[in-house]
């Protein structure tokens, strides 16, 4: 079974930058399309981005999308999420998730199989 964790999280001013890791261990994890999700307190889980299986395909939710860039290095088995100008309404749990073998991928968390347990981003001065 993949297992998926995430690291990278902390806090953060507004404006400012993180970049968070979503990593797999005895798994290849280029056989999987990867998604963020983040939820904040009180609000349901949303999709931020997602990455698929070969990489040729990305796509971001607007309330990021020109601040966000998702990657994936195969050689270290991790995806990345390079988060910039940080806004406190970005303040959530990101969680990264997979699914095998996708050629486009999508941001509804139903889709996905495998979660890792989640990193906390908190934006604020």
């Amino acid at each position: 079974q993949l297992q998926l964790v995430e690291s990278g999280g902390g806090l953060v001013q507004p404006g400012g930058s993180l970049r968070l890791s979503c990593a797999a261990s005895e798994f290849t994890l280029d056989n999987y399309a990867i998604g963020w999700f983040r939820q904040a307190p009180g609000k349901e889980r949303e999709g931020v981005s997602c990455i698929s299986t070969s990489g040729g395909s990305a796509a971001y939710a607007d309330s990021v999308k020109g601040r966000s860039t998702i990657s994936r290095d195969n050689a270290k088995n991790t995806v990345y999420l390079q988060m910039n100008s940080l806004k406190p309404e970005d303040t959530a749990v990101y969680y990264c998730a997979g699914v095998y073998n996708q050629p486009m991928c999508v941001m509804t968390p139903t889709d996905y199989d495998y979660w890792g347990q989640g990193t906390q981003v908190t934006v604020s001065s």
